[in-house]
């Protein structure tokens, strides 16, 4: 079961060091729903030579671990969904860079997290989400904790912002609640400006009718979606946090910028990436 990726593909990153089977069963279990192909990846940088050092051991026994890594992955991947079709390829360069690479051609990309603190994760070399969910130009999973599949009714959770990859999120959640048979929470968190003209009420009154007009042409492609609108005073990452407790997953938009790796990400989903406990899906926008 080998192979390269094609268009349209979950592509995981795969883990040769960490048993990550929450997000492979997350990913396994996507691919069943949307009737795609799993393509497992496990990246090796190449090896690094100097005058004192040959690193070419070191790198045939990387390259063999993620061998081994990926045939037990596919294997457990078939037995979960026998129906699924899986992919392996180990490829050559940094996994970041790889798996940022094939997101190009991907409908997403599935990662587990290590639930890293910040200095962590900035420093780990096995560290994957933050790199990835940055570059990447398409959605990006990170599965840290099981879904909440017990919690009747089941329910995903979007944050709305009127931003452009908001509504790329908002399109992504609708899709997927569509395809879970559950039910899709908007979310608007709203901070009150320090100084405005305009009273509270005012301001908050035009915040739903924002959502709602947001929201409104996705709800009539997918009628099937039951649907609710909230408009929620406080932190962004802490809101959105708290309501997603019990999600299926929580979906929000990727709108950083800038000079390093977290500024890209943006500070609302990167701080999700840490607080949140269940699956996390930031969407980049068009």
């Amino acid at each position: 079961m080998t192979g390269t990726t094609k268009r349209r593909d979950i592509v995981m990153g795969i883990d040769p060091v960490r048993n990550g089977r929450l997000a492979l069963a997350w990913a396994t279990d996507e691919a069943r729903r949307r009737d795609l192909t799993l393509h497992l990846i496990v990246g090796v940088a190449p090896p690094h030579h100097t005058q004192h050092v040959d690193d070419t051991p070191r790198h045939l026994a990387r390259t063999a671990a993620g061998e081994e890594a990926l045939r037990a992955a596919a294997a457990w991947a078939h037995d979960r969904q026998p129906a699924v079709r899986v992919t392996t390829a180990l490829l050559d360069g940094p996994p970041p860079k790889v798996l940022a690479g094939l997101s190009r051609e991907a409908a997403m990309v599935v990662l587990g997290s290590r639930h890293l603190r910040r200095t962590e994760e900035f420093l780990s070399a096995g560290s994957l989400v933050l790199p990835v969910t940055a570059q990447a130009r398409c959605p990006v999973v990170v599965v840290g904790d099981a879904e909440h599949s017990t919690q009747d009714p089941p329910y995903l959770v979007v944050g709305v912002d009127g931003s452009e990859s908001s509504r790329a999120a908002l399109a992504l959640a609708f899709e997927e609640a569509d395809l879970r048979h559950c039910a899709l929470r908007t979310i608007a968190v709203w901070q009150p400006p320090v100084f405005t003209l305009h009273t509270g009420d005012t301001l908050f009154h035009a915040e739903r009718r924002l959502l709602s007009e947001t929201t409104a042409g996705r709800a009539d492609e997918y009628p099937d979606v039951r649907v609710t609108h909230e408009v929620i005073i406080g932190s962004p990452v802490e809101t959105l946090a708290e309501v997603a407790e019990h999600a299926l997953a929580l979906v929000v938009g990727r709108r950083g910028h800038g000079g390093y790796t977290g500024m890209r990400v943006g500070s609302v989903a990167h701080g999700l990436l840490h607080r949140a406990h269940c699956p996390v899906i930031t969407v980049p926008g068009e």
